[in-house]
């Protein structure tokens, strides 16, 4: 069986250092029309609990995208639900 890829970004952080994480997955979301990437600290990655970090992003051309901060209650709450029926399906393949 072969290792899958994982997809890894490097996100700065406010401070301008840079950190690599390991992409989970990117989803839309209908009520908000927006697109939003679920990521986790590429050092973590293999450990039983990681926390994850969620972020709406735009992209700007084929490979080249911005995130932003999930910033209302109301957005979070979809994004949450979003990423833990992702989760659900993941566990049961």
């Amino acid at each position: 069986m072969a290792l899958e890829e994982k997809e890894r970004i490097i996100i700065p952080d406010e401070n301008g250092d840079e950190h690599l994480f390991e992409v989970l997955f990117t989803f839309d979301v209908d009520e908000t029309e927006q697109s939003y990437i679920a990521v986790v600290p590429a050092e973590q990655a293999e450990e039983e609990e990681v926390e994850v970090y969620a972020f709406r992003f735009e992209e700007q051309d084929n490979e080249d995208f911005t995130l932003f901060p999930i910033e209302s209650d109301e957005e979070w709450e979809l994004v949450e639900e979003m990423l833990n029926t992702l989760a659900d399906e993941e566990d049961e393949a």
